[in-house]
């Protein structure tokens, strides 16, 4: 099975990447990125899907939509931003049964999941996305919970944003979320989709290629084996397994967006530990977080 997809294989119809059940083994979560230029827009039709709009760049888009039951189109404005390494920007959920068309000059990315239960339609500014800065030294990382358990009312996916800057790791201790044990661990798909760009504060070199690693091995007799290096729009899919870390190429400051789904019967993420590596969160006891982070405009 592939798991991992460099930038433009996933391309399709008039979408960049479009992740869905159409992939062989994968059936709970999917992702769309979309390119709209003056005079373009993406449409969605309604289905069972909920989905999360978000701008990855671009100077700001509308979203039309209509409910499962109206006559009429509703509109959201949601504000752009320069780069997904300029702060978190507005984002809108809208639930199953939905028509979505989309407007505007940039790029968005939709994070998608199968669904049953009619949310409501939230719309979040991005002065308000929770921001969380989370590890220890060269593990620390920043996480815009646009999508957490906590942070929407949304039926079955989890999404977060994550920066890790130059030269650190995300993801560390590696673990997994792949056998659903109520309390315990919770058994989730996850996708990422990747950005990267030179760091911040080292200008603009005449050549550059600034990248990202990431790895994921099997936790049991279920086969996955990835270690890839990643640039912008490269896709990883871990359906089960040990996954991370995730690392940032000195040099190369690295996003990523997580969708993460499943078939439990609740809607959270109890991850477990490899036990090789769990010892290394109490090594953060004793370092303090990255002061690059917060991570803003």
């Amino acid at each position: 099975m592939q798991w991992f997809f460099r930038a433009g294989e996933l391309a399709q119809d008039n979408w960049d990447v479009l992740v869905d059940a159409s992939i062989p083994g994968w059936q709970h979560t999917g992702v769309r990125v979309g390119t709209l230029h003056v005079g373009q827009h993406l449409h969605i039709p309604a289905d069972g899907v909920e989905r999360l709009i978000t701008p990855l760049e671009g100077e700001g888009f509308k979203v039309d939509y209509r409910l499962e039951g109206e006559d009429h189109f509703a509109s959201a404005q949601l504000r752009g931003r320069e780069s997904v390494f300029h702060g978190p920007a507005d984002n809108i959920y809208l639930p199953v049964a939905t028509e979505i068309k989309i407007e505007g000059t940039g790029r968005v990315i939709i994070s998608e999941a199968p669904a049953k239960n009619k949310k409501p339609v939230r719309f979040q500014a991005a002065e308000d996305c929770p921001v969380v800065v989370r590890g220890a030294g060269h593990e620390t990382r920043q996480v815009y919970d646009i999508g957490g358990a906590e942070a929407l009312d949304a039926d079955r996916f989890i999404v977060v944003e994550v920066i890790v800057p130059s030269g650190n790791w995300s993801g560390m201790p590696p673990h997994k979320h792949d056998t659903f044990i109520p309390g315990v661990e919770s058994n989730l798909e996850e996708i990422y989709y990747f950005e990267t760009a030179v760091s911040r504060g080292l200008g603009n070199p005449v050549n550059s290629d600034p990248t990202g690693f990431l790895r994921a091995y099997a936790s049991d007799d279920r086969p996955i084996d990835i270690t890839e290096e990643v640039r912008s729009g490269d896709v990883g899919l871990i359906p089960y397994g040990w996954h991370g870390p995730v690392m940032a190429t000195p040099g190369a400051d690295l996003y990523f967006l997580n969708v993460m789904a499943g078939p439990d019967p609740e809607r959270t993420w109890n991850i477990t530990d490899d036990p090789n590596y769990a010892w290394i969160r109490e090594t953060w006891r004793h370092k303090d977080p990255d002061p690059r982070l917060p991570y803003t405009a």
